[in-house]
Protein backbone atom coordinates (compact mmCIF):
# COMPACT_ATOMS: atom_id res chain seq x y z
CA UNK A 1 0.00 0.00 0.00
CA UNK A 2 1.68 3.57 -0.96
CA UNK A 3 1.03 5.54 2.06
CA UNK A 4 2.27 8.22 0.04
CA UNK A 5 -0.60 8.38 -2.31
CA UNK A 6 -3.06 7.38 0.10
CA UNK A 7 -2.41 10.78 2.11
CA UNK A 8 -2.67 12.34 -1.07
CA UNK A 9 -5.78 11.43 -2.38
CA UNK A 10 -7.26 12.37 1.28
CA UNK A 11 -5.65 15.77 0.53
CA UNK A 12 -7.26 16.00 -2.64
CA UNK A 13 -10.33 15.98 -0.48
CA UNK A 14 -9.51 18.81 1.34
CA UNK A 15 -6.54 19.92 3.63
CA UNK A 16 -6.17 17.89 6.95
CA UNK A 17 -3.59 17.95 9.93
CA UNK A 18 -2.02 14.06 10.63
CA UNK A 19 -5.02 12.82 12.95
CA UNK A 20 -7.38 13.70 10.67
CA UNK A 21 -5.40 12.28 8.06
CA UNK A 22 -4.41 8.96 9.77
CA UNK A 23 -8.61 8.80 10.58
CA UNK A 24 -9.22 9.43 6.95
CA UNK A 25 -7.15 6.31 6.26
CA UNK A 26 -8.04 4.20 8.41
CA UNK A 27 -11.85 4.59 7.45
CA UNK A 28 -11.48 4.31 3.82
CA UNK A 29 -10.09 1.00 4.52
CA UNK A 30 -11.86 -0.44 7.50
CA UNK A 31 -8.94 -0.36 9.90
CA UNK A 32 -6.99 -3.10 7.41
CA UNK A 33 -3.87 -1.17 7.29
CA UNK A 34 -3.69 0.81 10.23
CA UNK A 35 -1.15 3.59 10.80
CA UNK A 36 0.93 4.94 13.59
CA UNK A 37 0.72 8.54 13.53
CA UNK A 38 4.88 8.49 13.41
CA UNK A 39 4.38 7.41 9.87
CA UNK A 40 1.83 9.84 8.46
CA UNK A 41 4.03 12.92 9.37
CA UNK A 42 7.14 11.31 8.34
CA UNK A 43 5.49 10.97 5.06
CA UNK A 44 4.07 14.29 5.00
CA UNK A 45 7.52 15.74 5.66
CA UNK A 46 8.75 14.05 2.18
CA UNK A 47 5.77 14.51 0.07
CA UNK A 48 6.47 18.48 1.23
CA UNK A 49 10.05 17.88 0.70
CA UNK A 50 9.02 16.56 -2.83
CA UNK A 51 6.73 19.70 -3.32
CA UNK A 52 3.74 17.73 -3.53
CA UNK A 53 1.99 18.87 -0.11
CA UNK A 54 2.58 22.30 1.41
CA UNK A 55 2.11 23.40 5.39
CA UNK A 56 -0.37 25.63 6.33
CA UNK A 57 -0.57 28.13 9.56
CA UNK A 58 -1.27 26.58 12.72
CA UNK A 59 -4.72 26.60 14.13
CA UNK A 60 -5.59 28.02 17.30
CA UNK A 61 -5.37 24.59 18.71
CA UNK A 62 -1.77 23.81 17.81
CA UNK A 63 -2.81 21.54 14.68
CA UNK A 64 -0.97 22.39 11.31
CA UNK A 65 -2.96 21.45 8.45
CA UNK A 66 -1.96 20.31 5.04
CA UNK A 67 -3.01 20.62 1.66
CA UNK A 68 -1.89 19.70 -1.64
CA UNK A 69 -0.23 21.32 -4.05
CA UNK A 70 -0.68 21.31 -8.17
CA UNK A 71 2.60 18.90 -7.87
CA UNK A 72 0.98 16.82 -6.13
CA UNK A 73 -2.58 16.29 -7.73
CA UNK A 74 0.03 15.83 -11.06
CA UNK A 75 1.40 13.10 -8.89
CA UNK A 76 -1.73 11.41 -7.63
CA UNK A 77 -3.34 11.64 -10.98
CA UNK A 78 -0.64 9.43 -12.59
CA UNK A 79 -0.63 7.24 -10.04
CA UNK A 80 -4.24 6.94 -10.63
CA UNK A 81 -3.68 6.07 -14.10
CA UNK A 82 -0.64 3.74 -13.54
CA UNK A 83 -1.72 -0.05 -12.88
CA UNK A 84 0.70 -1.63 -9.74
CA UNK A 85 3.30 -3.83 -11.65
CA UNK A 86 3.59 -7.15 -9.55
CA UNK A 87 7.69 -6.17 -8.96
CA UNK A 88 6.48 -2.92 -6.62
CA UNK A 89 4.97 -5.15 -4.31
CA UNK A 90 6.39 -6.38 -1.17
CA UNK A 91 8.13 -10.18 -1.30
CA UNK A 92 5.78 -12.82 -1.05
CA UNK A 93 7.33 -14.25 2.35
CA UNK A 94 4.88 -17.37 2.19
CA UNK A 95 6.05 -18.42 -0.88
CA UNK A 96 9.55 -17.88 0.59
CA UNK A 97 8.96 -19.44 3.31
CA UNK A 98 7.75 -22.78 2.05
CA UNK A 99 11.06 -23.02 -0.73
CA UNK A 100 13.07 -22.38 2.31
CA UNK A 101 11.25 -25.03 3.90
CA UNK A 102 11.78 -27.68 0.79
CA UNK A 103 15.54 -26.95 0.79
CA UNK A 104 16.16 -27.07 4.54
CA UNK A 105 16.52 -30.65 6.06
CA UNK A 106 14.47 -32.11 8.76
CA UNK A 107 11.66 -29.99 7.91
CA UNK A 108 8.42 -31.19 7.62
CA UNK A 109 6.82 -29.01 4.54
CA UNK A 110 2.95 -30.46 4.38
CA UNK A 111 3.02 -29.59 8.14
CA UNK A 112 3.91 -26.14 7.18
CA UNK A 113 1.67 -25.88 4.02
CA UNK A 114 -1.08 -27.51 6.54
CA UNK A 115 -0.60 -24.87 9.66
CA UNK A 116 -0.51 -21.70 7.12
CA UNK A 117 -3.72 -23.53 5.09
CA UNK A 118 -5.90 -23.61 8.95
CA UNK A 119 -4.54 -19.68 9.38
CA UNK A 120 -5.81 -19.08 5.98
CA UNK A 121 -9.46 -20.46 6.27
CA UNK A 122 -9.62 -18.75 9.58
CA UNK A 123 -8.63 -15.33 7.99
CA UNK A 124 -10.92 -15.88 5.03
CA UNK A 125 -14.47 -16.61 7.69
CA UNK A 126 -12.99 -13.32 9.45
CA UNK A 127 -13.15 -11.61 6.06
CA UNK A 128 -16.42 -13.03 5.35
CA UNK A 129 -18.12 -12.26 8.35
CA UNK A 130 -16.86 -8.93 8.12
CA UNK A 131 -17.98 -8.20 4.86
CA UNK A 132 -21.57 -9.26 5.49
CA UNK A 133 -21.71 -7.35 8.96
CA UNK A 134 -22.53 -3.88 7.08
CA UNK A 135 -24.08 -3.38 4.05
CA UNK A 136 -24.48 0.91 4.42
CA UNK A 137 -23.49 2.48 0.93
CA UNK A 138 -20.09 4.45 3.24
CA UNK A 139 -19.32 1.03 3.82
CA UNK A 140 -18.48 0.18 0.31
CA UNK A 141 -14.83 1.25 0.47
CA UNK A 142 -13.92 -1.21 3.06
CA UNK A 143 -15.98 -3.60 1.36
CA UNK A 144 -14.24 -3.69 -1.53
CA UNK A 145 -10.93 -4.23 0.64
CA UNK A 146 -12.71 -6.96 2.14
CA UNK A 147 -13.38 -8.18 -1.67
CA UNK A 148 -9.83 -8.29 -1.98
CA UNK A 149 -8.96 -9.88 1.08
CA UNK A 150 -11.30 -12.81 0.54
CA UNK A 151 -9.96 -13.15 -2.90
CA UNK A 152 -6.48 -13.56 -2.07
CA UNK A 153 -7.26 -15.88 0.86
CA UNK A 154 -8.85 -17.98 -1.64
CA UNK A 155 -6.12 -17.95 -3.96
CA UNK A 156 -4.04 -18.75 -1.05
CA UNK A 157 -5.96 -21.49 -0.19
CA UNK A 158 -6.19 -23.04 -3.67
CA UNK A 159 -2.08 -22.58 -3.78
CA UNK A 160 -1.53 -24.38 -0.80
CA UNK A 161 -3.62 -27.28 -2.15
CA UNK A 162 -1.37 -27.38 -5.71
CA UNK A 163 1.53 -27.31 -3.07
CA UNK A 164 0.49 -30.08 -1.22
CA UNK A 165 0.00 -32.12 -4.60
CA UNK A 166 3.29 -31.07 -6.34
CA UNK A 167 4.86 -32.49 -2.73
CA UNK A 168 3.33 -35.94 -3.28
CA UNK A 169 4.47 -35.98 -6.43
CA UNK A 170 8.15 -34.49 -5.99
CA UNK A 171 11.36 -36.94 -6.53
CA UNK A 172 14.07 -35.30 -5.06
CA UNK A 173 17.40 -35.77 -7.09
CA UNK A 174 19.41 -38.83 -5.88
CA UNK A 175 16.38 -40.20 -3.94
CA UNK A 176 16.20 -43.24 -5.44
CA UNK A 177 12.73 -42.97 -6.60
CA UNK A 178 12.03 -42.29 -2.79
CA UNK A 179 9.16 -39.30 -2.34
CA UNK A 180 10.22 -36.07 -0.37
CA UNK A 181 10.61 -33.99 1.16
CA UNK A 182 8.83 -34.38 4.50
CA UNK A 183 6.82 -37.20 4.93
CA UNK A 184 5.05 -37.81 0.98
CA UNK A 185 6.63 -41.25 1.28
CA UNK A 186 4.09 -41.98 3.84
CA UNK A 187 1.59 -39.98 2.01
CA UNK A 188 1.97 -41.77 -1.54
CA UNK A 189 2.07 -45.25 0.53
CA UNK A 190 -1.20 -43.85 2.05
CA UNK A 191 -2.64 -42.86 -0.97
CA UNK A 192 -1.75 -45.95 -3.13
CA UNK A 193 -3.29 -48.22 -0.10
CA UNK A 194 -6.53 -46.03 -0.85
CA UNK A 195 -6.63 -47.07 -4.65
CA UNK A 196 -5.64 -50.51 -3.45
CA UNK A 197 -8.63 -50.95 -1.84
CA UNK A 198 -11.14 -49.01 -4.62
Amino acid sequence: MSIRHGLLALLERGQMYGYQLRAAFEESTGSTWPLNIGQVYTTLSRLERDGLVRPLPESEAGQRPYEITDAGRADLALWFATPISRTDRPRDELAIKLALALTTPGVDVRAVVQTQRTATMRALQEFTRLKYASDRPEDLPWRLVLDAMVFQAEAEIRWLDHCETSLVRHRPAGSGGRAGPGRPAEVEADRDGEEARR
